[in-house]
């Protein structure tokens, strides 16, 4: 026996018409081949050193550049959040995820490094402002 409580699954924001005019959406493309670019070129021949202002100069580094590199793309608008990782290579196994509430126009952009001796995890997030 089968029951229907009048369920109906949820309307897509994008397929609903909005009164407001369209928002630009972020070039995730774009910066996505930045991003992977910037982080075999920054990183190609790093080694894990124990010397902490070493590693933070590459994340400092990278997460100037990428900030740089979205206000490039999308000059307003969009408010950026950038995340950079980097730790040892021991041949350690990870995971990641995400979920998010958020307008069609908004973007998360992740790219991975890695080589014999460093991870570098770089998380880029562009989201609308309201205006």
């Amino acid at each position: 026996m089968s029951t229907s409580f009048g369920f109906r699954p949820p309307i897509s924001r994008s397929e609903t018409t909005s009164p407001h005019p369209a928002r630009p959406v972020f070039d995730t493309e774009l910066l996505r081949a930045y991003m992977k670019k910037l982080l075999q070129t920054t990183l190609q021949h790093a080694i894990w050193s124990s010397d902490r202002d070493q590693v933070k100069s590459w994340m400092r580094d990278i997460k100037e550049r990428v900030k740089d590199r979205m206000i490039e793309i999308q000059p307003t608008g969009m408010k950026y959040i950038v995340l950079v990782q980097i730790s040892e290579n021991l041949n350690q196994g990870g995971r990641a995820d995400m979920i998010s509430h958020w307008e069609d126009g908004d973007a998360c952009i992740h790219e991975l490094f890695y080589n014999d001796s460093i991870i570098c995890t770089c998380i880029a997030l562009a989201v609308r402002t309201s205006s």
